[in-house]
């Protein structure tokens, strides 16, 4: 490492192995409360999502389910990743150097690994709806979703097992804890967590879309006066693989930016290029705004919530859907 000829470099630990906060400008303190807004606002979103699935009966199905998991892993983003992201910007100490990180690329693993089974779901539920209520049970979207959060910690624990190793906890300077995943560990990750999941949800949602395209053209043939042996599926079968295409699609699309470095060959260095991260982090906000804009049922069960009725009893027996 070269070293630092200006001796006043915020991120060079003193004798007293401290850190130096950085200079704070009011532009740096409105993008602070901008970004601290964010995260309460991702709290806030999830939450509600998290509360209405779980609160009312009805809505527990295998799908909401599958949203309820992808919930769960946007409000810990909000709650264990985003304050201490913000806290980076201005100051060279990372609070818990460990936990963000592992918590950061569980988080990120689980929330591929659950868009991977949306997508699943979404393919039996729009492709072969006469076996859906046999394959897709809500016992066996609980077991899949269990799974897939068990392997993203192991999975994560391996491949950050190096970067643990090279922590020293008595230096509290954040250039120390910055996850740095090399080349090879980082194709690895690249397949597994990006262009392996990516595939199959494109795959996936491609075959929906040609499905629901069909499916258009069957219902148009039966107002038609035409007969068709085709079985048609519930318009709101279509309605949650439209909304949830759109959360595939706004999910890859942020991102994409995330692993532009290992597409380039590089390392993958963590927090190197704030604007991408906070891009991936946004997500966790853009997912429930979009189920606010798509589901009739959210926006419903927000009004029971923000009124208090669910206090009431037998609230969650309510028809919601």
């Amino acid at each position: 490492m070269a070293e630092t000829l200006d001796g006043d470099d915020p991120c060079t630990p003193p004798l007293n192995s401290s850190c130096r906060s950085m200079p704070v400008t009011p532009g740096d303190i409105l993008i602070e409360t901008l970004l601290y807004c964010i995260a309460l606002l991702t709290v806030m979103l999830n939450l509600l999502v998290i509360i209405s699935i779980s609160h009312f009966r009805q809505l527990q199905t295998p799908t909401n389910l599958l949203i309820l998991s992808l919930a769960v892993s946007d409000l810990l983003v909000g709650v264990a990743v985003m304050p201490p992201a913000v806290a980076a910007l201005q100051s060279c100490w990372f609070p818990c150097k460990i936990t963000c990180a592992l918590s950061g690329f569980i988080l990120t693993s689980s929330s591929v690994g659950t868009m991977v089974l949306i997508s699943a779901e979404r393919y039996v539920a729009i492709c072969h709806p006469l076996h859906y209520s046999s394959m897709i049970t809500t016992s066996r979207v609980k077991i899949c979703v269990s799974a897939c959060w068990s392997c993203s910690v192991i999975y994560n624990l391996i491949i950050l097992k190096d970067h643990f190793s090279q922590i020293d906890m008595s230096d509290s300077c954040y250039q120390e804890g910055v996850v740095i995943i090399n080349y090879i560990p980082g194709s690895v990750d690249l397949i597994l967590t990006f262009f392996g999941p990516v595939t199959v949800i494109i795959v996936l949602n491609m075959r929906v879309f040609v499905a629901a395209v069909l499916q258009a053209r069957v219902v148009q043939f039966q107002i038609a006066g035409i007969k068709s042996n085709t079985v048609t599926v519930k318009k709101s079968e279509m309605r949650a693989a439209r909304a949830l295409g759109i959360v595939l699609l706004v999910f890859i699309l942020c991102l994409c930016p995330y692993y532009s470095p290992s597409l380039a060959g590089q390392d993958n260095v963590a927090a190197e290029s704030p604007a991408k991260m906070w891009l991936f982090f946004c997500n966790s906000s853009f997912n429930p705004l979009i189920y606010a804009f798509s589901y009739p049922w959210f926006r419903k069960a927000v009004r029971l919530i923000v009124s208090l009725q669910i206090l009431q009893p037998g609230s969650c027996e309510a028809k919601i859907m």
